[in-house]
C-alpha cells in the first residue's frame, strides 16, 4: 500500500487523490483475494485495518505539518511537543474492520499549553484549537467523498459528550469525563480503543497514558455483573432501531450483523463476559472477538465447543457481510432480495446455491440467539428456591417484614432505619428489596429433603445479612446476585452449613465470584492448572507494563483466596474428607509458594544470576501435607550457590519474598510465616547454605541440632527448588533426611526426652478434668505424633519403611505391620486419629471448643492410650 501511495504521489496525484485511489486497489484485491480464493477472513480485516492506520498516519502528519507552518508546534508545559492520537474504535481498534465500514475514531492530545507561533511569535492558538483545526484537515484528507470517493467514512459519535461533545479533548478531559459522566455502555466501546496514529507515536509507545485511563474504566476489580442490565439496555435499543428501519420495508430485515442471532449478539457475548471478569483476568483483555473466544474457553468461561461454535458463525456472519459490502461498497449489512445477488453469495461462499447456504446461515444464527439468550436471559430455575422469576418487586423492604422469622426480620427493620440504606441509589435499593425477599422465599420453601425452615436456615439468613451489610454500596456484588439466583442459594447453603465461610466471606468477599461456576463443587485443586492460570496472568500484566509489585501481590492473593474458597465450599458441603481437604491445603500452598518464589527474585536488586539456585523446605502442617484453614508455614530457606555475594542476595531474597507472603495488601495476606526451626531458631540467620544446614543436622561440628529438632525433621519435606537445581537439592535433602533418621540414638534416653516434651507441654495447655481436648489432652493426637516421632527416629535404621514422609496414619499401619506395635494398636489408634482430626475440624468450622465432656470420644481416647503405653510404657 506504501509503495502505491508513494508512486501516486510522485505522478502527480495530491495526497487526498492517492489515498482514495489505494483504497480502490486494495478493495479490487481484497473482492478477488476474498471471493475467488477464499482467503482467510483475517487476511480482508487486516488488509482493509492496514489501510485505515496508513491513511490516518499520512492524514495527521499533513495536518499538523501545514498548521506548524502557520501557528508553530503545539507545546506542553515543559516545552515539549503536544502530541495528537486518533484512537480507533470498535473494529479499527479490534483489526477487523469490514470491507465498506465506518471508522469509529476519537481524538485526543497528551496535554494543554499553546502553539509557540510563526518566526516573529504570532499567530499562536490554544493546543485545543490546534488540535481541533488538525481534525477538520484529516476528515478532509479521509472522509471528504470527491471523484475519487473516500477512503473512509468517519463517525466522531463514541467521543465524550457525543454529538454534542468537542471533536478532540486532553487526556485529563477525558479521566475527568470517564470518572465522572461515563456511562456503562461506553465501557464496552472503550475495550476495544487503540491508538492507531500517529505511526511513530505507536511504535515508540508514548501513548501509554491512554491506557491507564481506560483500564479502571472499562475493567473493575471485582466481578462486575452491574453491566448485565445496560447491555440488555443497548441490544433493546438496537433491535428498536432495526425494526424502525425495516417497518414497511420486510428486506430490510434479515440483517446479518443486527437481526437476532447476528454478528453484534457474538460480539454483546463475548464483551459482557471479558467486562465482567476482566478486572480480575488480564489475560481476557484482548481486542479482536475471535482471540478472545479461545481466550475465553482457556479460562473455563465458556465451553470450549461453544466458542468454536461462535468463532464458526462469526467468520460465517462478518464473510457473508463482505460479500453484501462488495455488491454497492455501501455499509449495510442486509441480504439482498435480489435471487441473482443472493445466488453470487452462495456460490462464492463455496456453495452451489441459495437453499443450503441459507440453511447454514439460519443454524449459525439460531445456535447465536440461543447462546445470547442464555448469557442475558439468567438460568435455570434454583431446585424451587430463590428462583429467578421476578415477584412483583415490593414498594419498600418494610413491606417485607410480615413475610421473614422474626430475628431476620428485625435485622431488616434496622436496616430500614440505617442513613446508609436510606442513601443508596433507587436502583442499589431495588436490588437490595429483590434479594431479601429472595431469601425470604428460601426461608419458606422446604429442602430437597423436605425440611422447611429451621435454625440453621435462620441462621444462614443472619449470617448473609452480616455478610452483604458492608458491601451494599458495591453494587457489584448485589447485581451478581440478582442476575444469578443461584449464586445466593449456594451463598446461603454455604453460610448456614457452617460459621467458619460466613467469616471467610467477611475476609474476602470477592471470592463470592467463585460461587457464579456451576463446577465450582465437583473438582479438586490441580496445582499444574493454578500456576498455568497465574502465569498466564503475569504475562498479560507484563505485556502491557503493568506488572508492578503491587498489582502482582494482589493477583497471588486473589487467586490464593479463591482456592481456599473453592475448597472450603467443597469441604462444607460433604465432598471432601480432612484428609483430601489436608492435601488441597498443602498442595496450594506449595504451589502458591512457587509462584511467588518464581516471581519475586526479578523484583530482587543485585542478583546476581537469573535463575537463584534455592530452596524452600516445609516443616509442621506444611511439611506433613496436614495444613488446615490459616495454617502458619513452618519452612526453612537455603541456598546452594558458591558466588561470594550469595549470602548477601539470598537473605534480601528471603526477606522480600516473606514480605511478599505476608504483607496486607487490599486483598489481604497469603500467609504467616514461622522460620524458627531454621538452625539456631530465631538466633540464627534467615536463610542458610545448605551446606550449613547439612552440617547442622548431622552433627558435624559444635554447633549442631537438638532431639526436638530432629523430631521436627520426621515431618520435613523439600517443598521447592529452582527449575535448573531444584531436583539434585531435593535428592540432597532426601539424603540429609534419612541420615538423620537413622542415626544410631539411645532408646531410653530419647524415649525420656520426648515424654519430657509432653509433660512440658501438657503443662503449658492445662485440661480441666471432666473434659477431653481432641489434641492436647491424654489420649489426644498430640500424644500419636509424638509416638509416631519416636518410632520414626528409634527404628528407621532397622525399619527403612518408615522414612517416608507420608503422615501419622500411614505410619502408625507400618509400625504395626513392622512387628513395633502390638498387633490391633497401630491400626486402633490411625482410625482414632482420623476421627479426632475430623472432630477437631469440625469443631474449627464452625468456631465451637475442640473439646467435649466425656463419655464422649471414649473409644478414640482409649486407642491413643493405648497406643502411649505400647510405645512408652
Amino acid at each position: 500500500m506504501t509503495v502505491a501511495y508513494e508512486a501516486l504521489r510522485q505522478r502527480g496525484d495530491g495526497i487526498g487523490d492517492a489515498l482514495r485511489i489505494v483504497r480502490q486497489l486494495v478493495m479490487e484485491r481484497l473482492v478477488t483475494l476474498d471471493c475467488d480464493e477464499q482467503a482467510p477472513l483475517a487476511v480482508v480485516t487486516t488488509a482493509v485495518t492496514e489501510l485505515a492506520e496508513l491513511a490516518l498516519d499520512i492524514a495527521c502528519r499533513e495536518a499538523c505539518r501545514e498548521l506548524d507552518a502557520t501557528h508553530g508546534a503545539p507545546l506542553g508545559p515543559e516545552g515539549q511537543r503536544a502530541q495528537l492520537w486518533i484512537v480507533g474504535m470498535g473494529k479499527l481498534g479490534a483489526r477487523e474492520l469490514n470491507v465498506s465500514s465506518d471508522i469509529d475514531l476519537i481524538y485526543l492530545y497528551d496535554v494543554d499549553g499553546e502553539t509557540q507561533g510563526d518566526a516573529d511569535g504570532r499567530g499562536r492558538l490554544a493546543n485545543q484549537e490546534y488540535f481541533a483545526r488538525a481534525v477538520k484537515r484529516i476528515y478532509a484528507l479521509v472522509g471528504d467523498t470527491t471523484e475519487h470517493g473516500f477512503v473512509f467514512r468517519v463517525d466522531l459519535a463514541l467521543r465524550p459528550n457525543g454529538n454534542s461533545g468537542p471533536s478532540v479533548v486532553s487526556l485529563d478531559a477525558l479521566e475527568e469525563y470517564f470518572q465522572v459522566q461515563g456511562r456503562e455502555w461506553e465501557r464496552f466501546a472503550w475495550m476495544k480503543s487503540r491508538v492507531v496514529a500517529p505511526r511513530d507515536i505507536v511504535l515508540a509507545g508514548q501513548a501509554q497514558g491512554l491506557r491507564g485511563a481506560v483500564l479502571p474504566f472499562v475493567f473493575r476489580r471485582y466481578l462486575d455483573y452491574s453491566v448485565f442490565d445496560s447491555l440488555r439496555v443497548l441490544h433493546r435499543q438496537i433491535r428498536e432501531q432495526s425494526a424502525r428501519r425495516s417497518a414497511g420495508r420486510p428486506e430490510r430485515a434479515n440483517d446479518v450483523k443486527l437481526s437476532r442471532g447476528g454478528i453484534r449478539e457474538i460480539e454483546f457475548t463475548v464483551q459482557l463476559l471479558q467486562v465482567v471478569r476482566g478486572g480480575q483476568f488480564p489475560e481476557l483483555r484482548t481486542r479482536p472477538t475471535l482471540d478472545a473466544l479461545q481466550r475465553l474457553a482457556r479460562a473455563n468461561l465458556m465451553p470450549q465447543e461453544t466458542a468454536d461454535a461462535l468463532a464458526a458463525a462469526y467468520e460465517f456472519l462478518r464473510r457473508v457481510e463482505h460479500r453484501i459490502q462488495y455488491l454497492d461498497d455501501q455499509q449495510t449489512h442486509v441480504l439482498p432480495v435480489s435471487d441473482d445477488d443472493l445466488r453470487w453469495i452462495a456460490q462464492s461462499m463455496g456453495y452451489p446455491s441459495c437453499c443450503p447456504f441459507l440453511e447454514q446461515l439460519d443454524t449459525h444464527r439460531e445456535f447465536v440467539a440461543q447462546e445470547f439468550d442464555k448469557l442475558l436471559g439468567g438460568e435455570k430455575p434454583c431446585n424451587g428456591k430463590c428462583s429467578g422469576k421476578k415477584a412483583a418487586a415490593p414498594a419498600d423492604l418494610a413491606d417485607l417484614l410480615g413475610d421473614l422469622p422474626p430475628v431476620f426480620a428485625e435485622r431488616i427493620r434496622d436496616w430500614c432505619e440505617q442513613p446508609r440504606v436510606l442513601a443508596l441509589r433507587e436502583e442499589t435499593r431495588a436490588r437490595l428489596r429483590q434479594l431479601v425477599q429472595r431469601t425470604g422465599q428460601w426461608l419458606k420453601e422446604p429442602d430437597g429433603d423436605g425440611a422447611g425452615q429451621t435454625p440453621r436456615h435462620v441462621d444462614a439468613a443472619m449470617r448473609w445479612a452480616d455478610w452483604i451489610e458492608p458491601l451494599m454500596r458495591r453494587e457489584s456484588y448485589l447485581a451478581l446476585l440478582v442476575e444469578r439466583p443461584a449464586v445466593q442459594e449456594r451463598l446461603l447453603r454455604l453460610l448456614g452449613a457452617a460459621k467458619w465461610p460466613a467469616r471467610y466471606l467477611m475476609q474476602h468477599p470477592g471470592v463470592i465470584d467463585e460461587l457464579a461456576s456451576d463446577e465450582m463443587l465437583s473438582g479438586r485443586f490441580v496445582a499444574a492448572e493454578f500456576e498455568r492460570e497465574l502465569d498466564a496472568r503475569h504475562a498479560s500484566l507484563t505485556r502491557t507494563g503493568e506488572a508492578d509489585e503491587e498489582r502482582l501481590l494482589n493477583l497471588l492473593r486473589h487467586a490464593h483466596h479463591a482456592e481456599v474458597f473453592r475448597t472450603l465450599a467443597r469441604d462444607v458441603d460433604g465432598r471432601l474428607t480432612v484428609e483430601q481437604v489436608a492435601d488441597d491445603l498443602s498442595a496450594l500452598a506449595d504451589a502458591t509458594l512457587r509462584v511467588t518464589a518464581r516471581w519475586c527474585w526479578p523484583h530482587v536488586r543485585n542478583r546476581h544470576r537469573e535463575v537463584p539456585q534455592f530452596a524452600i523446605i516445609g516443616y509442621g502442617k506444611l511439611g506433613g501435607k496436614e495444613l488446615g484453614y490459616g495454617s502458619d508455614l513452618d519452612i526453612v530457606f537455603v541456598y546452594d550457590d558458591d558466588d561470594e555475594r550469595a549470602g548477601e542476595v539470598y537473605a534480601a531474597y528471603v526477606r522480600k519474598l516473606i514480605n511478599w507472603l505476608t504483607v496486607k495488601t487490599r486483598e489481604g495476606d497469603l500467609f504467616e510465616i514461622d522460620t524458627a526451626l531454621r538452625p539456631n531458631g530465631n538466633s540464627g540467620l534467615l536463610t542458610t547454605s545448605f551446606e550449613a544446614y547439612e552440617k547442622y543436622q548431622l552433627g558435624r561440628g559444635s554447633n549442631t541440632a537438638w532431639t526436638w529438632e530432629h523430631q521436627a525433621m520426621t515431618r520435613a519435606r523439600f517443598v521447592l527448588g529452582s527449575e535448573d537445581h531444584g531436583a539434585e537439592l531435593g535428592a540432597r535433602f532426601d539424603q540429609v533426611r534419612e541420615a538423620v533418621l537413622v542415626a544410631p540414638r539411645d532408646r531410653e534416653a530419647l524415649k525420656a526426652e520426648i515424654i519430657a516434651m509432653r509433660n512440658k507441654l501438657r503443662g503449658a495447655r492445662p485440661v480441666k478434668p471432666d473434659r477431653f481436648d481432641v489434641k492436647h489432652s491424654p489420649g489426644g493426637m498430640v500424644d500419636a505424633e509424638f509416638a509416631v516421632q519416636f518410632l520414626v527416629l528409634s527404628s528407621s535404621a532397622e525399619h527403612p519403611e518408615l522414612i517416608p514422609n507420608v503422615g501419622n496414619i500411614a505410619l502408625l499401619l507400618r509400625a504395626e505391620l513392622a512387628g513395633l506395635l502390638p498387633e490391633g494398636v497401630g491400626r486402633s489408634a490411625a482410625r482414632a486419629y482420623r476421627e479426632l482430626r475430623r472432630v477437631q475440624h469440625r469443631a474449627r468450622l464452625n468456631e465451637e471448643p475442640t473439646q467435649v465432656t466425656p463419655p464422649a470420644l471414649a473409644a478414640e481416647r482409649d486407642a491413643m492410650l493405648a497406643l502411649w503405653k505400647a510405645v512408652f510404657g
